[in-house]
């Protein structure tokens, strides 16, 4: 019986050193940090080889004193949802954006703020649709570069007392109303006619001026009009035509001409 009493009694205790070992001691992952409350108070783990007093690696607590609360220092992705937009232009917009962002000071992301990740997506809400509001429809579709590096530099110029710095912002949808849309593709339409108009009379100008500069060889030089009737005949009979036209130069025929004006002359 005294094995049984001795067995009861040392199984409790056991069960109490596990509890305060598992209370007490943490593991951080590489890309983790916990910041450590003491009474209230920021402390650093009482046990952290390798470490910086908050991680990574093993980190042991004061049982039932110490508690600690992890933050993840890994790029986050996070969609801001789409807002309505009212341009400077006075045109009603749908935009919505994507935002990249970590922290780099977990002691000020837990302190500084109540919840890091939902004040950065509030933040960038209202970025979005402040920036947004001062650009023209045509800058908000052509200069989207440029939009989402103001974008970003003013939402981090926010987060950085939050200890969370922003990688990057891009805006990836502008949903435009329907009779926007119909207004613009009829413009492109227009557009792409104009062009085409003004390649068409560009070649016929260009057409027009070779063809005068080879009217002014051909004048200075007949005999090249002979060579040209040759060439010609050359590319008919080669096509194997049943019908072959010959041209001949009206100088063969002025003689004859002039003989037959004299002939029918009044005597």
């Amino acid at each position: 019986m005294g094995g049984f009493e001795f067995l009861f009694g040392i199984v409790p205790v056991i069960i109490i050193i596990v509890f305060i070992i598992g209370s007490s001691v943490r593991v951080l992952r590489e890309y983790e940090r916990g910041v450590i409350f003491r009474f209230g108070r920021r402390a650093s783990a009482i046990f952290n080889p390798g470490g910086d007093g908050s991680g990574p690696g093993l980190v042991l607590l004061m049982p039932f004193i110490d508690k600690m609360v992890k933050v993840s220092l890994r790029t986050i992705t996070m969609d801001v949802p789409p807002q309505d937009v009212i341009t400077r232009d006075n045109v009603s917009v749908k935009v919505n954006a994507v935002i990249f962002f970590r922290v780099l000071d977990a002691t000020k992301a837990v302190i500084s703020v109540e919840d890091y990740l939902y004040a950065t997506s509030q933040m960038a809400q209202t970025t979005l649709r402040s920036v947004l509001g001062q650009q023209e429809m045509d800058d908000l579709l052509a200069s989207r570069e440029k939009i989402n590096e103001e974008l970003t530099r003013i939402i981090d110029q926010h987060t950085s007392p939050w200890g969370v710095k922003v990688a990057a912002v891009e805006v990836k949808n502008v949903d435009l109303p329907q009779d926007l849309q119909r207004a613009m593709s009829k413009q492109a339409e227009a557009e792409r006619e104009r062009r085409a108009k003004v390649i068409n009379a560009e070649g016929e100008f260009q057409a027009a001026a070779k063809l005068a500069e080879a009217a002014d060889v051909l004048s200075r030089f007949p005999i090249a009009v002979q060579l040209r009737y040759l060439q010609t005949m050359r590319e008919v009979a080669s096509e194997r035509n049943t019908t072959t036209f010959f041209p001949l130069p009206i100088d063969l025929f002025t003689p004859l001409l002039r003989a037959m004006s004299a002939a029918e002359a009044p005597k």
